[in-house]
């Protein structure tokens, strides 16, 4: 039986490790981790979130291995509403990140909070 989109995040919410764009904020700017903006590169072109790096999910696990090879790196993940970021902090994690964070809120939010 397929799943619905909104089930799987919920369920890829209980693995992944979600906090609100100002938390992130104050952490990257401690930690010098990595803000990956996991939507489509014309999302990105139309706006963007200050110091995010733009690497869609659909090919986030091989480009992200090929620019940040240390697996304990911070890194932090956003979309539109969390639902994409969610999804691909549990991939990363699955690759081998052991610091992967989505950030968990709408897009306005981070973009105003960045």
């Amino acid at each position: 039986m397929l799943k619905a989109i909104p089930e799987l995040i919920m369920q890829a919410a209980q693995n992944v490790r979600r906090i609100p764009a100002n938390q992130a904020k104050g952490e990257i700017a401690e930690n010098n981790g990595l803000l990956i903006d996991v939507r489509e590169p014309q999302e990105f072109v139309a706006s963007a979130a200050d110091g995010a790096i733009n690497i869609p999910r659909g090919v986030l696990e091989m480009r992200l291995v090929e620019l940040e090879k240390d697996a304990k790196r911070p890194i932090y993940l956003h979309c539109a509403t969390a639902g994409r970021a969610t999804l691909a902090a549990e991939q990363l994690a699955r690759v081998g990140y052991e610091n992967v964070t989505c950030i968990s809120c709408k897009f306005d939010i981070i973009k105003a909070e960045f």
